[in-house]
């Protein structure tokens, strides 16, 4: 499994609440998720989110166990988010959404061009490839068949 797209910066310990606040999900409209991802954090952000690989610090993801913070980044058009690593609840919500997720320790350059090969274990930013945590072939299925949901519908 491939990804690539356009590197959007962020620092460690971006916790869910910083991904979509409480206050946004009294209402199940994903759309409405998408518009106000990470407003408290950087209003600016969201629009530059579609086709976009977030390039995170440690511990992405932490916080509260809320299913919705990956949601929100999937719908908002996040084509994948690359961290050293996760808070291990958000990285299984992220696989089980088809939100593909990288562990990768690497510099980043807001706007860069970003790829990663989740199968054979790579992230390329710019010129430079890094080694990564290849994912198994259990949770590539699940991402490529767009979430655990539809892989339970493929494989029953």
């Amino acid at each position: 499994m491939f990804i690539q797209g356009k590197a959007v910066c962020l620092g460690s310990d971006i916790d869910t609440d910083q991904i979509i606040a409480g206050r946004y999900l009294r209402t199940k409209d994903r759309k409405h998720w998408a518009e106000h991802v990470f407003e408290d954090l950087d209003p600016s952000l969201a629009p530059r989110l579609r086709g976009a690989i977030l390039m995170a610090g440690k511990n992405f993801g932490c916080g509260s166990s809320r299913e919705q913070a990956a949601i929100a980044l999937k719908e908002a058009g996040i084509v994948g988010v690359i961290a050293p690593f996760f808070a291990r609840i958000f990285f299984r919500n992220a696989i089980n959404v088809g939100l593909p997720v990288v562990e990768c320790t690497c510099t980043c350059i807001d706007g860069s061009e970003v790829s990663a090969d989740l199968t054979a274990g790579w992230v390329q930013v710019g010129e430079e490839r890094i080694p990564a945590c290849p994912l198994s072939p259990r949770m590539q299925s699940i991402l490529e068949a767009g979430g655990l949901v539809e892989y339970g519908r493929i494989h029953p």
